[in-house]
């Protein structure tokens, strides 16, 4: 044997292994789950009728990593589903039964049961004309990548068949995303599904096949034909996966992102103020890698949309200086803008748009307080100004340090420290969590002697820059200032 037939045989030997550990300790997690699974088999099994554990849960399981919720798919139709659901579950739900599922939660178990489908698109929207198909096979192959077209075969005496007609186990030891049929007549039957590769790449640490990139690439103007909402979805999925910054890369190179959030390869065209880049948009990864490195409990979906987005406002402000220099005032301005304007665009929620927008407004506020200087009254609104988002404000601020000058950045980093230190002696002393005037509305209207109206208002907002200002006031000292405003007003 050649030296190169034995290195071959040997990626064969140590593949054909790694299946046989994954396979074993797949059926293990789902023995585990028997008293789910068995119980199920039987109701269906008594009723004539096939019932396969199927696509991403059969994925997750092979990985290790299958969560609480478990799809199914069976030969039987809609109506027989919910018949035999209904003498097992706690609860069903029959919402999308026109389209063949039928949903149900036993115990923390919450299981999403589909009858095989053999469906025609019209290649105009991405909704297909429902048909019910009568095979495991054909409903494999209509399912978006092979990675999700592996099946367990469920009996009634327990046991488990691992069913893998399009090889899907294959790509799964790749690592590599790829479409059942040829990539283009899959994307043309369901635009969402390029989105839905790049998530994988973002979730799984996975590749795209060369066939589905270049179907990818050539194919990105046909995402216009989905709906915002469901994008929306698959972006959030997308970052919050375990490798955002390769699946960001790649919305970038195909070509998607121009079509559905611009202003992330717009990024690109702008080489940052410090030289330290090849442009605004490789720092703005680098913050959000740093921010990811940040985060305590998880994903923080408000978080990493600041980090990817905080510099998208450059471009618009981009100005040459003397001296060859080149500066990006108010950046952060037209950013918060330009972050509610797309977000907006993509119909997130209100309270999603404000916090990722008050964020990316405050971002730089920090660079303000030089080594220290800023008054007491300056930290105050620093802090009422980002209210909830201080610690991502925190965590924003520290991911934006990517200078390559170590000392530069231990100094940054120092000076937030000490920025954190002074808020921490602030909030011992006073409730900075919750700064309000020192007077309610019906004391300013007892002590100006004041009806129920926009003065009351006009002078509350005077007492709350009075606290900022000056700490809390005794009741007294708040009283003879609002006099004195009052009558200078």
């Amino acid at each position: 044997m050649t030296e190169s037939a034995a290195a071959d045989a040997a990626v064969i030997a140590a593949r054909a292994e790694r299946r046989a550990r994954l396979l074993a300790a797949a059926a293990i997690t789902l023995r585990d789950l028997g008293d789910v699974l068995t119980p199920l088999a039987e109701l269906f099994t008594a009723r004539g009728h096939e019932l396969y554990l199927v696509g991403g849960s059969v994925r997750d399981a092979v990985l290790g990593r299958l969560g609480d919720d478990l799809d199914f798919t069976t030969d039987a139709r809609p109506e027989v589903i919910a018949d035999i659901l209904d003498a097992w579950a706690d609860v069903i739900w029959k919402t999308g039964i026109e389209f063949g599922t039928v949903s149900a939660a036993k115990g923390d178990q919450t299981i999403e049961i589909t009858t095989y489908r053999a469906d025609v698109y019209d290649r105009i929207s991405r909704n297909p004309q429902v048909t019910f198909g009568d095979t495991l096979d054909g409903d494999l192959i209509r399912r978006d990548f092979r990675i999700n077209a592996m099946a367990v075969k469920l009996a009634a005496d327990g046991s488990q068949e691992f069913v893998d007609p399009l090889n899907g186990m294959d790509d799964l030891l790749a690592g590599i995303i790829d479409t059942p049929a040829a990539p283009e007549d899959s994307f043309h039957d369901d635009p969402l599904r390029m989105l839905r590769g790049l998530r994988f790449v973002s979730q799984l640490g996975f590749t795209l096949s060369p066939r589905t990139l270049a179907a990818t690439t050539a194919m990105a103007g046909e995402i216009d034909r989905i709906t915002v909402e469901r994008i929306a979805v698959e972006l959030d999925k997308l970052l919050c996966g375990e490798h955002p910054i390769e699946a960001i890369d790649l919305l970038v190179q195909t070509g998607l992102a121009e079509r559905i959030i611009p202003e992330i390869p717009g990024m690109q065209l702008t080489i940052d103020e410090h030289h330290q880049h090849k442009d605004v948009y490789q720092h703005s990864l680098t913050v959000l890698r740093q921010a990811i490195e940040l985060e305590e409990n998880g994903p923080d979906p408000i978080l990493r949309w600041a980090a990817l987005l905080h510099d998208i406002g450059k471009p618009a402000t981009r100005r040459h200086e003397d001296g060859g220099g080149v500066s990006f005032h108010h950046h952060e301005v037209v950013g918060a803008k330009l972050v509610r304007k797309r977000m907006r665009a993509l119909k997130y929620p209100k309270a999603t748009v404000d916090d990722v927008a008050q964020l990316v407004f405050l971002h730089l506020r920090f660079h303000g307080y030089g080594e220290g200087k800023w008054t007491d009254s300056a930290v105050r609104r620093y802090v009422t100004d980002a209210g909830p988002l201080l610690d991502r404000l925190h965590k924003l601020v520290r991911a934006d340090c990517t200078t390559r000058n170590r000392r530069r950045a231990r100094r940054l980093q120092e000076t937030y420290d000490d920025l954190e230190h002074r808020i921490a002696d602030l909030k011992s002393a006073e409730d900075l969590d919750r700064v309000r005037p020192d007077l309610d509305g019906n004391a300013i209207m007892e002590i100006l002697d004041l009806p129920p109206g926009p003065e009351v208002g006009e002078a509350w907002r005077f007492l709350k820059e009075l606290r900022l200002d000056a700490g809390p006031l005794s009741r007294d000292d708040a009283a003879a200032a609002l006099r004195q405003w009052w009558a200078q007003r």
